[in-house]
């Protein structure tokens, strides 16, 4: 049996992440800083037979980060796949915008993917097997500001991480949805009925499509049809069109 920490795991994909790898029959290490939240799904997690530990922390705050890295480097119960998935919306523009919010968005989706690869690859890579799935976003194709720029980087350390991990037995996966189903929205004081309903993903999809490309040892992973095109199309565009198409006035937000 495998052990899976995502963080992230009390809403939206973090959540799917856990319900179904626990369904698969996969132990479980939720992390997140809402720790009802947590605790609520690990009573329903662990109605499947599962081990489930909960691991209340906010990964911008570093002390909280250092013990999840810390569970991480566990022998015992060694964790196998990591989901960084935690991340959320800015709901601001750059200029004139909080600064402890920038940093706290560049803290939480970027530092943090970091610090827990760099503690779960060095375990991982001692061990002979494992898995890292890095969930970027198709914004990473885009110039929405600085959501962008943290997913565009996530991307590019996966793609150098798994270069590095190459022939270890460790794994390593960006998955790049485009818009789901979740309260991502919600929580970024985005509008999401301006978009028609076809353009969403339900979480589920996305799920299946990131652990198969994991197991496949796919580096990179854009769930559905729409989302494939869409990235195909973005690669080829001009750089000036898409800061025209898809820069900062076109995240969405009111």
């Amino acid at each position: 049996m495998s052990r899976a920490l995502i963080t992230g795991a009390s809403a939206g994909l973090g959540r799917e992440f856990a319900r179904t790898l626990a369904s698969q029959g996969n132990d479980i290490v939720l992390v997140a800083r809402n720790a009802d939240r947590l605790d609520n799904l690990a009573t329903e997690l662990r109605t499947t037979g599962v081990d489930v530990e909960v691991l209340p922390a906010d990964l911008g705050n570093d002390a909280d980060l250092a013990r999840v890295a810390d569970r991480l480097r566990w022998d015992d119960a060694p964790v196998t796949l990591l989901v960084n998935n935690a991340g959320f919306g800015l709901g601001q523009d750059f200029v004139g915008g909080s600064l402890d919010r920038e940093l706290e968005g560049l803290n939480v989706m970027v530092r943090a993917v970091l610090v827990l690869c760099h503690a779960a690859a060095h375990a991982m890579r001692m061990r002979g097997f494992g898995s890292i799935i890095n969930v970027s976003s198709m914004t990473a194709l885009t110039a929405q500001g600085t959501y962008s720029a943290h997913k565009a980087w996530v991307r590019t350390f996966t793609e150098g991480l798994a270069a590095e991990l190459a022939d270890s037995g460790v794994t390593v996966t960006a998955v790049t949805p485009g818009l789901i189903r979740t309260e991502f929205h919600e929580r970024s004081e985005v509008d999401s009925s301006q978009w028609p309903d076809f353009v969403f993903a339900q979480p589920r999809q996305i799920v299946d499509e990131a652990l198969e490309a994991a197991r496949r040892g796919r580096v990179i992973v854009t769930p559905t049809p729409l989302y494939k095109a869409a990235a195909a199309l973005a690669k080829l565009a001009p750089r000036a069109l898409i800061r025209k198409v898809a820069g900062p006035g076109m995240s969405g937000r009111s």
